[in-house]
C-alpha cells in the first residue's frame, strides 16, 4: 500500500506537548527581561538549552515510538491471527470477487484445502454464488446451506477497508485505493436442525375420514352382507393408520376421526394416501365401490385450531367431488387423488333445503342481483335467469351483471331484451352493479365459487347476504362469507341445480317459455347435447324443463354456428397433435371469431371423438391471455392437470388461463405439467 505514514490524533499531540510547552517558556523569559535583564539573560539560557534538547529528542525519538508502534501492532495482530486461525468455527476472509485470501485450521479442517488455497469460495461450497455476496448495500447477509453431511448457517460480513483507514486515529494513509474484504462465519446447526424435525414430526396431525357413498354402496349388496363389507372397511382404515403409529377412531356409521404424529402424515404423503385405492377394491359382492375422502389439518397454533383445519379440509374434499384427501397445513391446501367420478346422489333433499333457504333470504331484502364468471357462457347466462324468475315469483328488483356478452349467449339474450314482459333495466354492468348492490340486496354467484372470477368481485364486499351455487368443484380460492353455499360437484351445470331448486322454491310457479329456453340450453351445452357427465337428476331436470316449455328445436335453431366459428374450429381438430399418444393438443385461431374461447371449448369437446384420446386440450390467444378448454371422458382427471396450472373444474371439464404466456411457451407448460404427472403417478 503507498502512501506516507505520519503521526496522528491523541499520540501526535501528545508528543508534541514539550513544543507547546517552549512557546510557554519563551513568553515567561520575556516577561523576566521587563522585572530585570539580568535574570532574563540567565532565563534565555535556560530557554534555549531547553528547546535545544526538545528538538533533538522529538526528532531523533520520533521514528523510534513510530517502530515501537509498529512492533506492537504487527504483534498484537499476530496475536489475533493466532486467535482467529485457532478458532473453534470455521472462518475465511474472502475479496470481493470471492477469492478465498486466508483460512483458519477449522475451515482447512471441514473442507480439505490449505493456506495456499486462493480460488473461488463458490468451487468449495457451491451454494454460495457471486449473487449471495454482501454488496455495496449489504453489510451481513445470512444464508442456511449444506456441505457434506452437516448443515451450516453461513454469516458473510462486508468488511470496508477504506473505512476502517480512514477512522484510524494513529495514522493518515494517502492515495487508498477503493477495496473491501468480506468475513465468512459458518456455524454448524446440524444437531438444532435435527432437533427442529423432530419436533416437527412429532407435533399433532387431526383428521377427519368419510365414506363418500356409504348408503349407495350399502344397498348395492345383500342384507347379511353388509356388516361384512363394513367391517372389511374399517379394518383396512385401522390397520393402514396403526401401521404409522395412528390412532382411528369411529364417530358415526360413516366418518372417522384420526390423530397422528406429522411424521405419519409425511409418511402417507409420500405413498400418495394409496388407502383411497385400497378401499375402492373391497368386493364382497357390491356393485358400487366404496370411496372415502380425508381432511388432515396441520401446522396449526392449537390442538382445537388443528381440528377446525381438519373440518376445513374434508368440507373442501367433499366440495370437490369426494375420493381425495385434502391437506391444510398452516395456509397451504395440497390435494391428492380425486380420480373418480362422483357417483350422483338420487335423493332431491338437499335441493329442497337449499330451494327454502334461498326463498327466506329473498323475501328478507329488496332486490336481487345475479353474476356468474367473466365471459358469461351459456350455463351461466340459463343459471341467473332462473334466479331471476325466481326473485320476479317474489315481486323483487332483480338484475343480473354481464359486461360484455358474448357470441354464445347473444342469441338467448336478444329474447329478453327490448320484451316488454322484462324490465329493461334487466341486464346491468359492473359499474351499474355497484350502484345497486348494498346491505338490503341479495348477491346470488352462479356457476363460480372462485372471487377473481366472478363477473365483479368488489360486489363480494358491498353485501353480507351472498349466496353461492355452482357445480365445479372447490379449490383453496372460495367465497367465504357466503350464507348459503350449494355446491354439488356431481350436477352436470348451474343449471341443473337451478331447475331442482325452482321445483321447490314456490308452489305453481310459472316459468315462462323463454326462460325454460335458457335454462334448459345451459344445460344442453354443459353437457355436451347430453353425452358427458349426465345422471338421472339431469333428465329430470330437463323433463321439468320440458313441462315449462322448453323447446328442444328452438333451442338448437337459437345455437347454430355462423361459418367463422366453423372453421376455426375445424382448423383446431385438423392441427390437433397427439402428446404421449393419448393427449390431444392443440390452439383455436382467434382472429376473426366474436368468442374463440367457447370455439376452442367446441373443439375440446369434439377432439375426445379420436380413438385412444384419454383427454384433450385446446389453446386460445384472446386478449393477451391464453385461454386453455381442458376435456376428458374417464380415465384422466382434468381438473387436477389445470389447478397445476392456476385453474380448476370438474373431472371431465376444466380450464386455466395463463397471462404473459406465448402460445409455444404455454404449450410447453402444458406438456410439462402433464410429464411431471405422469411420472409422479398423479395421472
Amino acid at each position: 500500500m503507498n502512501g506516507r505514514i505520519k503521526l496522528s490524533g491523541p499520540l501526535k499531540s501528545y508528543l508534541n506537548w514539550p513544543i507547546t510547552l517552549s512557546v510557554l517558556m519563551i513568553i515567561m523569559n520575556i516577561a523576566v527581561y521587563f522585572i530585570n535583564v539580568r535574570a532574563g539573560t540567565l532565563v534565555s539560557f535556560f530557554v534555549a538549552a531547553y528547546i535545544a534538547i526538545v528538538v533533538i529528542l522529538y526528532f531523533h525519538n520520533r521514528p523510534i515510538i513510530l517502530n515501537e508502534l509498529i512492533t506492537f501492532a504487527t504483534q498484537y495482530g499476530q496475536i489475533q491471527k493466532n486467535l482467529m486461525r485457532d478458532f473453534a468455527i470455521p472462518f475465511a476472509v474472502l475479496d470481493a470477487d470471492g477469492k478465498v485470501m486466508w483460512l483458519n485450521k477449522s475451515f482447512s479442517k471441514l473442507t480439505g484445502k490449505d493456506k495456499k488455497y486462493h480460488k473461488s469460495i463458490t468451487n468449495v461450497m457451491s451454494e454460495i454464488t457471486q449473487d449471495i455476496l454482501p454488496g455495496e448495500e449489504d453489510e451481513i447477509k445470512e444464508v442456511e446451506i449444506s456441505y457434506g453431511s452437516q448443515n451450516f448457517r453461513v454469516k458473510l460480513q462486508r468488511i470496508n477497508i477504506d473505512g476502517l483507514l480512514q477512522n484510524s486515529k494513529l495514522v493518515d494513509v494517502e492515495e487508498v485505493r477503493d477495496n473491501c474484504l468480506i468475513g465468512l462465519y459458518m456455524y454448524d446447526v446440524t444437531e438444532l436442525n435435527e432437533y427442529i424435525r423432530k419436533n416437527e414430526e412429532e407435533k399433532l396431525v387431526s383428521g377427519l375420514l368419510y365414506l363418500d357413498n356409504y348408503e349407495e354402496a350399502t344397498d348395492s349388496v345383500e342384507e347379511v352382507r353388509r356388516s361384512l363389507l363394513t367391517a372389511l372397511i374399517e379394518r383396512k382404515i385401522t390397520k393402514y393408520f396403526s401401521a404409522v403409529d395412528g390412532v382411528v377412531k369411529r364417530l358415526e356409521k360413516d366418518k372417522y376421526f384420526l390423530v397422528m404424529r406429522r411424521g405419519s402424515m409425511e409418511q402417507l404423503k409420500e405413498q400418495k394416501f394409496n388407502i383411497l385405492e385400497d378401499i375402492k377394491n373391497v368386493n364382497i359382492g357390491n356393485e358400487m365401490s366404496v370411496t372415502i375422502s380425508m381432511g388432515l389439518g396441520a401446522h396449526a397454533d392449537t390442538y382445537a385450531q388443528t381440528a377446525e383445519y381438519a373440518r376445513v379440509a374434508i368440507e373442501l374434499a367433499l366440495g370437490r367431488g369426494g375420493d381425495q384427501v385434502v391437506i391444510k397445513d398452516g395456509d397451504q391446501i395440497s390435494y391428492y387423488g380425486g380420480k373418480s367420478q362422483m357417483v350422483e346422489k338420487t335423493t332431491r333433499v338437499k335441493a329442497r333445503v337449499k330451494a327454502h333457504a334461498l326463498k327466506e333470504f329473498m323475501s328478507q331484502k329488496d332486490n336481487v342481483v345475479v353474476m356468474g364468471h367473466k365471459i358469461t357462457d351459456v350455463d351461466t347466462f340459463g343459471a341467473a335467469i332462473g334466479i331471476y324468475r325466481a326473485a320476479k315469483t317474489l315481486n323483487k328488483k332483480a338484475y343480473i351483471v354481464i359486461n360484455n356478452a358474448t357470441s354464445s349467449i347473444r342469441p338467448l339474450m336478444d329474447e329478453f331484451i327490448n320484451n316488454p314482459d322484462y324490465d329493461p333495466h334487466m341486464f346491468v354492468n359492473s359499474h351499474e352493479a355497484k350502484d345497486i348492490t348494498d346491505d338490503n340486496t341479495v348477491l346470488v354467484v352462479v356457476d363460480t365459487n372462485r372471487p377473481s372470477y366472478s363477473e365483479c368481485e368488489e360486489l363480494l364486499s358491498m353485501t353480507k347476504t351472498i349466496v353461492v351455487l355452482d357445480h365445479h368443484r372447490q379449490s383453496s380460492e372460495v367465497i367465504k362469507n357466503a350464507v348459503l353455499s350449494y355446491i354439488e360437484p356431481y350436477a352436470s351445470s348451474a343449471c341443473e341445480m337451478v331447475a331442482e331448486v325452482l321445483q321447490y322454491f314456490a308452489d305453481g310457479i310459472r316459468i315462462r317459455n323463454i326462460e325454460a329456453d335458457s335454462i334448459y340450453a345451459g344445460i344442453m351445452i354443459d353437457t355436451n347435447n347430453f353425452m358427458t357427465k349426465t345422471g338421472v337428476r339431469t333428465f329430470e331436470a330437463a323433463a321439468f324443463l320440458r313441462r315449462c316449455g322448453a323447446d328442444v328445436t328452438r333451442v338448437r335453431k337459437l345455437f347454430r354456428e355462423n361459418a367463422e366459428d366453423y372453421r376455426a374450429r375445424g382448423e383446431a381438430i385438423r392441427n390437433a397433435e397427439l402428446f404421449r399418444k393419448c393427449y390431444a393438443i392443440s390452439v383455436c385461431p382467434a382472429e376473426g371469431l366474436e368468442s374463440p374461447t367457447v370455439v376452442g371449448a367446441q373443439a375440446a369437446n369434439e377432439l375426445l371423438n379420436i380413438v385412444g384420446v384419454k383427454a384433450s386440450f385446446v389453446m386460445t390467444d384472446y386478449k393477451d391471455m391464453i385461454y386453455i378448454s381442458a376435456r376428458a371422458i374417464d380415465e384422466v382427471n382434468v381438473q387436477i392437470i389445470m389447478e397445476r396450472m392456476g385453474g380448476g373444474g370438474h373431472l371431465n371439464i376444466a380450464g386455466s388461463q395463463l397471462k404473459g404466456y406465448t402460445v409455444r411457451e404455454a404449450i410447453d407448460y402444458l406438456k410439462q405439467t402433464l410429464q411431471e404427472m405422469i411420472d409422479g403417478g398423479d395421472i
